[in-house]
C-alpha cells in the first residue's frame, strides 16, 4: 500500500476533491488607489500620507525627516498637548490606576477618572447630562445611529463628515442631504417629510474641508419649526468660539435650542476621546443602547484624566481664544495678499483651507512646503468634492507672530517655485 501511494501514478486525495472557483480578489477595487500612490513616490517627493513626527518639540513645532518644521496641520487649536497641569494630571492617574481598564463602560470599564471627566464636560456646557466615548467618530457613529433608526429620517448638510454618514448607515434611517450651508434648502427637505416622522438634523458648527462656519441660529431656527430633533457637531469649534469656548452654537445664541452637542478630545482638548452633551431628561438611557459605547474599551484612565484637566482650563481660555483669532486673521490676509486663493473670503475659524489648481500642483507645494520645514494637510477627493484639492491649515493659539511670519514667508517660497503664485 505504501509503495502503490508513492508512485507517480498514484491517485491523491485532493484530487478527488473539485477544485474551488477562483474568487475575485477583493484588494482589486484598490488597483488604482495604489497606482495613483506609487506614480507620486516615483516623483521623490515626500509621502504627504506617510510622515512620521520623530520628535515633538511643542504644540507649534516638531522634528521631521531629521528637520525642525513648524506644524500648521495638526488640529492642536488651543495648544493644550504640552500643558504642565495637563501632563501632570495623567501622569498622576497613569500611575494611581494603570495604563488602561481593559473593559467596556458598562462593565468594568468606568473609573472615577471617567466621572471626573463628564463632570467637567456638564461644567463646562451648563448642561444636564454628558457621555464619553473611545472616540470623536464613535460619538457621531453611536449618538446617530442610536437615535434615529429604521423609518427616521436623518437630515445632514452635504459636506458632513465620515463619521456622520457612517452614523447613518449603522442606524439605517433614511437620509436626506442638503446643499451645504444652505438654509433654504434645509427648510424646503423638512417641509417635503412627514409631519409625524422622527426627524434628527445634523450640523456642524465648523466644517474641517473649508473652515466655514454653519448659520447656525437660521438653522436651528428651521428645525424647531418642523419638528426636528438637532445634533451640533462642535468638534472644529469648540475651546475658542463663544464666551466660554463652547461652540460655534454658544456664539449663535441657540445654547436653550440644540438638543445635542457632539464633540472630540482629538483637537483643542489635546488628547483623543469623544463625547456627548445634552438637556434631554432620557439622555442616560443611551448608555445602555448606544452599540458604539457599549460594545469598545474604555478610555485609558489617564487619557481622560487629561481631558478633564484640559477642559477645565479650556473654559478660562480668554486669552488664548483672542491670540488663535489674531492669527487666524494675519495668517488668511497674508495668504491672499500673497495671490492664493482661500476656501473662504475672510478667516472664519483656525482652519484655512488653500485652494490648488490640481493634483500635480497640490503635491509639489506640499512638498516644497515641507521642504523648508513647513508641514500643512493636503486634501483632495475622497476626502473633498470631486476636482477640489487644497492644502488645510489649522492655527494654534501658541503659534507665535514670529511663527506666522515664518509661515507666510515659506509659502511665498513655495508658491512661487510651483507656479501657484506669481
Amino acid at each position: 500500500m505504501t509503495d502503490a501511494l508513492a508512485t507517480p501514478d498514484a491517485v491523491r486525495s485532493d484530487d478527488l476533491v473539485p477544485h474551488a472557483p477562483r474568487s475575485r480578489d477583493l484588494f482589486a477595487k484598490f488597483d488604482g488607489l495604489i497606482a495613483e500612490r506609487h506614480a507620486l513616490l516615483q516623483t521623490n517627493v515626500h509621502d504627504p500620507l506617510g510622515v512620521v513626527m520623530e520628535q515633538v518639540l511643542s504644540p507649534t513645532r516638531a522634528i521631521i525627516k531629521g528637520r525642525e518644521t513648524i506644524l500648521l496641520g495638526t488640529y492642536n487649536y488651543m495648544g493644550m498637548t504640552f500643558d504642565p497641569d495637563v501632563l501632570a494630571a495623567g501622569e498622576r492617574a497613569l500611575r494611581e490606576y494603570g495604563s488602561g481598564t481593559t473593559g467596556s463602560r458598562v462593565l468594568n470599564g468606568t473609573y472615577q477618572t471617567h466621572k471626573a471627566c463628564e463632570d467637567a464636560l456638564r461644567d463646562f456646557y451648563a448642561m444636564d447630562h454628558a457621555m464619553v466615548f473611545s472616540t470623536g467618530y464613535q460619538a457621531n457613529l453611536g449618538m446617530i445611529s442610536t437615535l434615529a433608526g429604521k423609518g427616521d429620517y436623518v437630515i445632514i448638510d452635504g459636506d458632513s463628515h465620515a463619521s456622520i454618514y457612517d452614523g447613518c448607515w449603522l442606524g439605517d434611517a433614511e437620509i436626506v442631504r442638503f446643499r451645504h450651508n444652505d438654509v433654504a434648502d434645509l427648510e424646503k427637505r423638512l417641509r417635503r417629510l412627514p409631519p409625524d416622522a422622527g426627524k434628527l438634523v445634523v450640523l456642524e458648527g465648523v466644517y474641517s474641508m473649508l473652515g466655514d462656519v454653519a448659520p447656525l441660529a437660521e438653522m436651528v431656527a428651521a428645525c424647531k419649526r418642523h419638528g426636528a430633533m438637532t445634533l451640533v457637531d462642535e468638534a472644529h469649534a469648540m475651546g475658542f468660539f463663544g464666551v466660554n469656548g463652547r461652540g460655534v452654537f454658544e456664539e449663535a445664541g441657540v445654547e436653550d435650542e440644540v438638543d445635542f452637542v457632539v464633540g472630540t478630545f482629538s483637537k483643542s482638548v489635546g488628547t483623543v476621546g469623544g463625547y456627548c452633551v445634552s438637556n434631554h431628561p432620557k439622555f442616560d438611557v443611551l448608555r445602555f443602547a448606544c452599540r458604539p459605547y457599549v460594545f469598545t474599551a474604555s478610555l485609558p484612565p489617564s487619557v481622560v484624566a487629561t481631558a478633564e484637566a484640559s477642559i477645565r482650563k479650556l473654559g478660562g481660555a480668554s486669552a488664548k481664544r483672542a491670540h488663535l483669532w489674531k492669527n487666524s486673521r494675519r495668517l488668511h490676509g497674508g495668504l491672499r495678499e500673497l495671490g492664493y486663493r482661500l476656501g473662504t473670503e475672510t478667516a472664519q475659524s483656525a482652519i484655512i483651507a488653500v485652494m490648488m489648481p490640481d493634483q500635480d500642483r497640490t503635491v509639489a507645494t506640499w512638498n516644497a512646503l515641507i521642504e523648508r520645514g513647513l508641514y500643512v494637510n493636503m486634501a483632495r477627493p475622497p476626502a473633498t468634492p470631486a476636482g477640489t484639492f487644497l492644502l488645510r491649515c489649522s492655527l494654534c493659539a501658541e503659534h507665535t507672530d514670529a511663527e506666522v511670519e515664518d509661515i507666510l514667508r515659506i509659502f511665498g517660497e513655495a508658491g512661487r517655485e510651483t507656479g501657484v503664485i506669481g
